[in-house]
C-alpha cells in the first residue's frame, strides 16, 4: 500500500512539480532547504490547498483526482504545525477533546486516554495553554492530532519553534509513534540530524522538484547526493543491544555487519537503537590490524568512490548488506588501489548513539 502525491503548482516565480509514491507505513521525512516545497506538499495532502489536476491517494482512499476533491475535514488525518496552535481559552483537556466529536465512534481506534499516556501529558490536563512550556505545548498538539484517530499523521517541522533542550524533550515522544502506532507519518524537516534520528524513508527536495527518494540508510550513503558529502557526512545503522561489558564500561550491539562496541549505556539487552557513523571517523586498511586502539574493525567491500574536493575522496562500503561511508585522502585511495569490489577493513574510530 502506498501514498500517491502528484501535482503541479506555481507561486510567483516558484514552480513546483511533484510526483511521489510514499510507503503507507513507517516514518517518511521530506527534507530540503527552506522554500523547496516541503510544506506545500503537506498542505496539498491535507487538502488545505487545492491544486487543479492533482492526484492524492492514501492506500485505496482517493482524496483528490480529476474533479473529485475530498475536503480537509473528511480526510482521516492529523496535522501538527510548527506552532502548537492550541485554543488559548480552553484548558488542555478541552483542547484535546475538540474535534473528536466529528470522528465516528467506530473509527476511534486511538483512544484519547492512549494519546494522553503516550505523550505523558496527564498532569497538564487542567492547565491553560499559556502556562505550558514550548515543549509541553507541542506534546499536547501531537496528542490532539492523534486523538482524531487519523489514518495518516502530518508533521510540519514540529520542533522548529522550540529550543534545543525542548527538542531533546520532544523527540523521544515522536520516536514512540514508531513503536506504539501503526499509522504512517509524513514529516517535514531541514535538519539532517533530525532526519537521521527519525526517518525510515527520505525524500530529498530541491527547488520544487524531487531530487531523490528511498530508504534513509541508502540515501545518507549515496555518493551522488549532498548528504554523503562534507564534514557531516555519515551512515545510519540499526543495531540491537547484545550485552554490556561492565568491566570496561562498554555496550555491545549487534548489527548487520557484526558486533560493534560503544561507550557504556544503560539500555536493556534487546533494545533496538540507531547509530550514526561519521565518514571522517572511518579509515581503511587492506589487512586486519592488531596492536591498535581501535575496537571496531569490520571486513567490507568497496562499493563506490567519489571525489570530494581536490585532496579527498568519499568511499561507499558494504559490510554485509549495511552501507558505510569513509572520507579519506585521494593519495590514500591511490596507495590502497581502491576500486569497486575491492576487499578492505573498515576501522571505526568513533560512533554516536542517536539519543
Amino acid at each position: 500500500m502506498t501514498i500517491e502525491v502528484r501535482f503541479k503548482a506555481r507561486r510567483g516565480e516558484f514552480d513546483l512539480d511533484i510526483d511521489l509514491q510514499l510507503p503507507a507505513r513507517g516514518f517518511t521525512s521530506l527534507f530540503g532547504p527552506s522554500g523547496c516545497g516541503k510544506t506545500t506538499i503537506l498542505r496539498a495532502i491535507a487538502g488545505l490547498d487545492r491544486h487543479p489536476g492533482a492526484v492524492i491517494r492514501v492506500g485505496e482512499m482517493i482524496w483528490q483526482q480529476d474533479r473529485f476533491f475530498l475536503p480537509t475535514h473528511r480526510r482521516s488525518l492529523g496535522y501538527v504545525f510548527q506552532e502548537s496552535s492550541l485554543f488559548d481559552h480552553l484548558n488542555i483537556r478541552r483542547n484535546l477533546e475538540y474535534g473528536i466529536k466529528r470522528v465516528a465512534r467506530e473509527n476511534r481506534h486511538i483512544a484519547l486516554d492512549s494519546a494522553i499516556e503516550l505523550l505523558e501529558i496527564g498532569e497538564l490536563l487542567q492547565r491553560m495553554p499559556a502556562t505550558l512550556s514550548g515543549g509541553e505545548r507541542q506534546r499536547v498538539a501531537i496528542a490532539r492530532a492523534l486523538a482524531l484517530s487519523p489514518q495518516l499523521l502530518l508533521m510540519d517541522e514540529p520542533l522548529a519553534a522550540v529550543d534545543i533542550d525542548r527538542k531533546q524533550e520532544i523527540i523521544p515522544y515522536i520516536e514512540s509513534l514508531h513503536r506504539e502506532l501503526k499509522i504512517p507519518v509524513i514529516h517535514v524537516s531541514h535538519l539532517p540530524e533530525e532526519v537521521a534520528r527519525l526517518a525510515d524513508h527520505l525524500v530529498l527536495l530541491d527547488s520544487g522538484r524531487v531530487k531523490a527518494a528511498g530508504d534513509v540508510h541508502d540515501m545518507f550513503t549515496r555518493l551522488d547526493l549532498a548528504l554523503a558529502q562534507g564534514t557531516e557526512a555519515s551512515a545510519i545503522i540499526e543495531a540491537v543491544v547484545a550485552a554490556h561489558d561492565h568491566a570496561y564500561q562498554l555496550t555491545l550491539m549487534d548489527f548487520g555487519g557484526g558486533q560493534i562496541a560503544i561507550a557504556g549505556t544503560d539500555l536493556p539487552v534487546g533494545t533496538p537503537a540507531r547509530l550514526r557513523l561519521a565518514a571522517r571517523d572511518v579509515s581503511l586498511t587492506l589487512e586486519h590490524q592488531t596492536g591498535t586502539s581501535i575496537l571496531n574493525i569490520f571486513p567490507a567491500v568497496v562499493d563506490d568512490i567519489s571525489p570530494a574536493g581536490a585532496a579527498q575522496v568519499t568511499v561507499r562500503l558494504m559490510t554485509s548488506q549495511v552501507p558505510l561511508i569513509a572520507s579519506i585522502t585521494r593519495k590514500s585511495a591511490d596507495d590502497l588501489k581502491l576500486a569497486p569490489g575491492k576487499q578492505v577493513f573498515a576501522q571505526i574510530k568513533s560512533i554516536a548513539l542517536l539519543p
